[in-house]
């Protein structure tokens, strides 16, 4: 795949699309003009984002644009039943984002993916779509997702134009998100708390680190949780550690 597929006109369309986010205001996470720009640059019959906490099938954003037609609102429990289907899912769920831009049809053949449920009970007349994954924490999934009804499949410039906006698309998201985010006053140790919760360690370990009781850092997680409104440990980190550190964000 050569940059060269990217022609000047093509690439003023992104700057432009990029500028355009990046100057609104709105509140939206992301700015809604990013996916309307993206569904744009990359034909589609439907674009959308969407981001959800696994643990707790949240749903905490979702946004959509139609280019094809109108579009009945997709039954979410059926993707919760047969998303195991398609290994596109695992793959996104299993990298927290850290993921190459891929189309389904990178996994599975056209014939092999319309005998699946996903596809005729959920996905149904989408028979291509390409991904754009964004880092997240681990346990939520936050993506851009392109669809067509056509059996065309997206094109390497499709892909590649992905490719290059991805840190932008990131960075876009990450300001919208912090001017957004409200204060939460967490005392120094509920912090120390969550942090190591982020890190991975048990109740068990935590109590351990700080020599108190494990009945002690349950405590600490339920004012935790009762502060930020939530009901999970992988919700709590999303609510307070949202992002991962820039510098390790991968190609």
């Amino acid at each position: 795949m050569s940059r060269h597929s990217i022609t000047e006109r093509h690439m003023r369309a992104m700057l432009d699309v990029v500028d355009e986010a990046r100057h609104t205001t709105t509140g939206e996470i992301p700015p809604l003009p990013l996916l309307k720009g993206l569904g744009q640059l990359i034909p589609c019959d439907i674009a959308e984002f969407s981001e959800i906490d696994l643990p707790t099938r949240r749903v905490l954003a979702s946004q959509a644009v139609e280019y094809g037609g109108h579009y009945p609102e997709p039954d979410d429990t059926l993707w919760w039943r047969w998303k195991h289907q398609h290994p596109h899912c695992a793959d996104v769920e299993r990298s927290h984002g850290y993921i190459d831009v891929a189309q389904l049809s990178d996994y599975m053949g056209m014939r092999d993916f319309r005998n699946l449920a996903l596809y005729s009970e959920y996905m149904r007349p989408f028979v291509n779509m390409i991904v754009l994954a964004l880092p997240t924490a681990p346990g939520r999934i936050r993506m851009y997702h392109f669809s067509r009804e056509r059996t065309q499949p997206f094109t390497d410039r499709d892909r590649l134009t992905l490719q290059l906006l991805r840190p932008h698309i990131n960075t876009i998201y990450r300001e919208a998100a912090r001017r957004r985010r409200e204060p939460v006053q967490l005392t120094p140790r509920e912090l120390d708390v969550l942090r190591a919760v982020a890190n991975g360690l048990s109740t068990e370990a935590i109590a351990r680190q700080f020599v108190v009781s494990t009945s002690t850092i349950r405590k600490h997680l339920e004012n935790v949780f009762r502060k930020l409104d939530v009901s999970s440990r992988t919700a709590a980190v999303a609510r307070i550690f949202p992002e991962p550190d820039p510098e390790a964000y991968g190609p």
